[in-house]
């Protein structure tokens, strides 16, 4: 297998990361500028990049344009055959006996080197997903370098328990709890938010002591491959970090799942896949955590602050263009205020910006392929055909030049469907939603529950009696509170019925990414 030290793409110039001299760049300095230039992306195995044994690619498309940016290297079997050794063989040498001091200081060195090659990572997210450059550069890019601070914190400083307990001697007997690393874990992440999703795995699975083989979409493969770079900068061993590019059915996404080394998986994205996923962990009774689909609930209440209201729902509906596993896309708006918060929102939506992820005042980025473009418009053409009344959108916008060809769509909003619609029923995860009127706690709280997800909701509402009791009613994992998208890393994260199993976030995460076991010591 061919193997080259160094960067995770190899191109035809002698440095990818290029000045800016874009004068309507947002963010100036070494960014990855690929309009002239066709990247490589390979694997990281081992501690080295490689292309794939079978000499197998696969072209990366920009969603703003449809131009091929990258060809990715395409794994197969031999590739997580090469990454489930190497991550084998780091549990068995240096990692495995690292201290847990300088295991998490390791840790913290790791963040403080995404921070420092910040604008390498916000290009890269900019040039995977097309999404706005404020999104990426406050939002998605320093959290994930705080995954990385935050849960090694956690580990130094979470409790185990202990008991002492009787004896018919008299002597008694001691018993206290240790945590091991499962070993070596599957890490599936999804393309939305693909930095910050998948080291939301790959932070706490690396601060337990764990080594892990991350399966990044085959739509965002830069910022996995990227991190490998700062992995070797800061002196993680090689094997802790392992990634293989390509597919999920008969491809590197199903042979992690069905590798008898893997001891564990975690994964984000749909429901039928998590299914399948859990099928083939059956085999050999490995452990999941899920995040899956959502289709959820936001719910308005006529004593809401509307400007915040509006704001918030706006932000959770649309997006990362809708692309967001907590995003609205049911909402419920009581009656007194119905109409004049559909105008309002309906105002916002055509307001939007689009453009590319640095133009001056672009809010507002394309999906993530013309794959998925054309999934979204068929719900679009389905919402018509059910009868919905169209408030705005249900399109594609003219773009000008290139970026006609790209995966663009217009932020949708429908009125009066019934709640059986398939629109209101199925994820879409676009940017749209559908609007109705209610009356009554009791009937927002049974709309909102009659659907099989149960990711999240928020509720608006200065009554904080009824946020509690709202709160406490919605069949979900996450309720926000005047509020979206409000993360403490220390909490649970994760979603009821089909929208998950398990839970990530502070000690939640250490539930899953350790092994609690028990000594009993006769004294």
């Amino acid at each position: 297998m061919a193997s080259t030290a160094g960067r995770y793409w190899t191109g035809t110039t002698a440095d990818p990361y290029t000045a800016c001299d874009d004068a309507s760049c947002s963010s100036p300095g070494r960014r990855i500028h690929t309009e002239n230039r066709l990247q490589t992306i390979q694997h990281f195995i081992d501690g080295e990049y490689r292309a794939s044994a079978s000499g197998q690619s696969f072209e990366k498309r920009s969603p703003l344009d449809n131009r091929v940016i990258a060809q990715v290297a395409e794994g197969g079997r031999a590739e997580v055959d090469a990454a489930v050794a190497a991550a084998r063989a780091a549990l068995r040498g240096d990692w495995g006996r690292m201290a847990l001091e300088k295991r998490c200081a390791l840790l913290h060195a790791v963040a403080d080197e995404i921070t420092r090659r910040f604008d390498d990572f916000v290009a890269a997210e900019e040039a995977d997903t097309g999404q706005p450059h404020h999104v990426i550069a406050h939002a998605f890019v320093p959290r994930g370098a705080a995954n990385f601070k935050v849960f090694a914190d956690v580990v130094k400083n979470v409790p185990t328990e202990s008991f002492r307990m009787d004896t018919p001697d008299g002597r008694g007997a001691l018993n206290y709890a240790i945590r091991k690393p499962k070993g070596v874990v599957g890490v599936i992440s999804p393309w939305n938010a693909p930095f910050l999703l998948m080291t939301w795995k790959v932070g706490p699975a690396l601060a337990c002591g764990n080594a892990v083989v991350v399966k990044p979409s085959e739509e965002t493969p830069m910022t996995a491959a990227l991190l490998g770079e700062v992995m070797n900068a800061v002196g993680i061993p090689k094997g802790v970090y392992n990634v293989v590019h390509g597919f999920g059915p008969d491809a590197p996404g199903a042979f992690i799942t069905q590798h008898e080394d893997v001891d564990a998986i975690t994964f984000t994205g749909e429901t039928r896949t998590g299914a399948a996923i859990m099928k083939a962990a059956a085999d050999g009774i490995r452990d999941v955590s899920f995040e899956l689909g959502g289709k959820n609930a936001g719910i308005v209440f006529a004593d809401c602050d509307m400007d915040a209201a509006l704001e918030g729902i706006f932000r959770s509906t649309f997006m990362n263009t809708g692309q967001v596993c907590l995003g609205t896309e049911r909402l419920y708006v009581e009656r007194p205020i119905f109409e004049r918060f559909v105008a309002a929102l309906k105002a916002r939506c055509e307001a939007v910006s689009y453009g590319r992820p640095s133009a001056p005042g672009a809010n507002y980025g394309p999906l993530i392929s013309q794959e998925h473009r054309r999934k979204v418009l068929s719900y679009y053409d389905q919402a018509l055909a059910e009868g919905a009344t169209l408030v705005t959108g249900g399109g594609v916008p003219a773009m000008p030049g290139d970026l006609a060809e790209g995966a663009w769509v217009q932020p949708t909003i429908w009125t009066g469907l019934p709640e059986t619609a398939r629109v209101i029923q199925e994820e879409i995860f676009g940017p749209c939603c559908h609007i109705r009127p209610f009356d009554t706690e009791d009937e927002v709280l049974q709309l909102a529950n009659a659907n099989r997800y149960g990711l999240s909701t928020t509720i608006w509402t200065q009554d904080l009696a009824r946020a509690h009791r709202m709160a406490e009613g919605v069949e979900v994992g996450i309720t926000y509170i005047n509020s979206w998208f409000l993360r403490d890393l220390r909490t649970p994260f994760g979603g009821s019925k089909q929208s998950g199993i398990g839970r990530e976030g502070g000690v939640h995460s250490l539930e899953f990414y350790t092994e609690l076991r028990n000594v009993c010591i006769k004294l």
